[in-house]
């Protein structure tokens, strides 16, 4: 099967969040399951940059008023086209926002271009290559299923996945006229969206299959708590949306052969942890001693529930927790978090953006790592986590609630508990959770069979992947059995 993966963003070339860890480990996984996908991703400068020989496929004379070609070749692993156009991914910093932290103002017809590329590519718009299958990714690539509902008739299936529904990429109605759609397509079964257009909204209405990234995603987006608008349209075509765990690049965070840790080890030398916990303390500022250290590598924004976590630091290291945080977001949880390292120096650290190396290390050499998100569509940080022998502590809500099991006291005697759930996601029930974790570190040897039980974990891509594999299979041969009425 030839699939194209069209998406905003993929590692190692580049990266924001988890979407680019899922959209670099899916080919690989899918090519176990006899899948060739090949991924369309913009040409940042970052992926420029990294780019190795490349052919030149298909150049463009007017894209959305500026010129562009595609550029085809294999990195890092991954079969790519490359949609170069300078005049709308040339820019410094973040694929999405300038400098000053504001959204790039033509993002609009930065991913309109991208999503209509990828159906002009479903259509044989490159000699030799025709996917049988599109499969787009969140907002950016949303309109991707517009453009083939509203295309040349074809037998090409689109797919669709949620990584998460609060991205939604809506714009007022006046660029309809620039998007490259016909008239009937401004409606509530097309792009239209409360008077506007729904990037998301498109692609979850124009899709064969709609997927998201944990069935307790599926299940809670379809509710007004979760649906973020989309919940009626998602249980109008309920038959249709799929949940399916993402899972990780095993050989990538591999705690037995991680160059990022000062010491790899495996379920069999817990104890080697410990050299990392003290580069973790030492990187963070923190007291070189045997307490209990928490973690978080996140965004710090409201959806992670990070407020949840500065409400209880103080109640932390009264009860002798150290606490290493890692991420950047929303100015005021920052400032609260450095202000917590303020009061409590030797206790709680701060290190602020992102940094792949030290996010291994942390994983590594932390206890608990904390992710009480007051929504999570999958997650991946417990999922590291686990393999990591890290505890996870998470809300009971989407993939978190899917990945990690609490350590209740059923699920401790049948010896099948892997971390520490709660809910509802308040401050109250964390601190519970906090201390019950607490609780379960004081007993060294129940923790490192937990430890050891989450390194066990199935967190590859293998059982997801081959799902996948099962998903397109059923729409080609759906449509097939379409064919065959005629």
């Amino acid at each position: 099967m030839e699939v194209l993966s069209v998406a905003s963003e993929v590692y190692p070339l580049i990266k924001t969040g988890g979407l680019a860890d899922v959209t670099g480990a899916l080919p690989a996984a899918l090519a176990k399951n006899g899948v060739t996908m090949r991924t369309l991703v913009p040409g940042y400068p970052a992926v420029m940059g990294k780019l190795g020989p490349m052919r030149e496929v298909h150049a463009f004379a007017d894209l959305f008023g500026v010129t562009g070609r595609l550029l085809a070749g294999r990195v890092d692993g991954l079969d790519l086209i490359v949609l170069d156009a300078p005049a709308l991914y040339d820019r410094p910093g973040n694929p999405y926002v300038g400098p000053e932290g504001w959204d790039w103002p033509d993002n609009w017809k930065r991913f309109a271009a991208l999503s209509w590329v990828a159906s002009e590519l479903g259509l044989g718009l490159v000699e030799g290559y025709r996917p049988q299958i599109i499969h787009a990714h969140d907002w950016q690539a949303g309109l991707t299923a517009a453009y083939v509902k509203y295309g040349p008739s074809s037998t090409l299936k689109t797919v669709m996945t949620v990584h998460n529904m609060a991205f939604q990429g809506t714009y007022g109605g006046d660029i309809f006229g620039q998007l490259r759609l016909p008239p009937h397509a401004y409606s509530i079964e097309g792009v239209e969206y409360f008077g506007g257009i729904g990037y998301l909204k498109a692609g979850v209405e124009c899709a064969d299959v709609v997927t998201t990234v944990s069935p307790t995603y599926s299940a809670e987006i379809r509710t007004p708590a979760f649906g973020m608008g989309l919940d009626g349209l998602l249980n109008n075509r309920s038959q249709t949306v799929f949940g399916i765990l993402n899972g990780i690049d095993m050989e990538a965070w591999n705690p037995a052969t991680d160059a990022s840790l000062r010491s790899t080890y495996t379920g069999n030398s817990l104890l080697s942890r410990q050299t990392n916990k003290a580069a973790v303390q030492e990187a963070f500022g923190l007291e070189a001693t045997d307490s209990p250290l928490f973690s978080v590598v996140s965004r710090l924004t409201w959806q992670k529930g990070i407020d949840l976590i500065v409400a209880n630091i103080d109640m932390m290291v009264a009860e002798g927790v150290q606490l290493a945080v890692l991420g950047s977001g929303e100015t005021e949880l920052e400032n609260a978090v450095r202000a917590a390292a303020a009061r409590h120096p030797g206790r709680v650290g701060l290190i602020t953006g992102y940094n792949e190396q030290l996010s291994h290390l942390v994983q590594g050499g932390a206890d608990v790592m904390m992710v009480p998100s007051r929504f999570e569509p999958c997650g991946l940080t417990q999922l590291y986590a686990l393999r990591y022998g890290c505890i996870p502590l998470v809300s009971r809500v989407g993939g978190l609630n899917d990945t990690v099991i609490d350590a209740n006291v059923a699920a401790l005697q049948a010896e099948v508990a892997t971390g520490v759930q709660f809910a509802p996601p308040t401050a109250e029930a964390l601190a519970d959770a906090v201390r019950r974790t607490l609780a379960l570190y004081a007993d060294d040897k129940s923790w490192k069979k937990m430890q050891r039980r989450g390194m066990k974990s199935d967190v590859s891509w293998e059982s997801s992947a081959a799902r996948y594999a099962q998903l397109y299979a059923s729409l080609i041969g759906l449509k097939t059995d379409d064919d065959s009425n005629d």
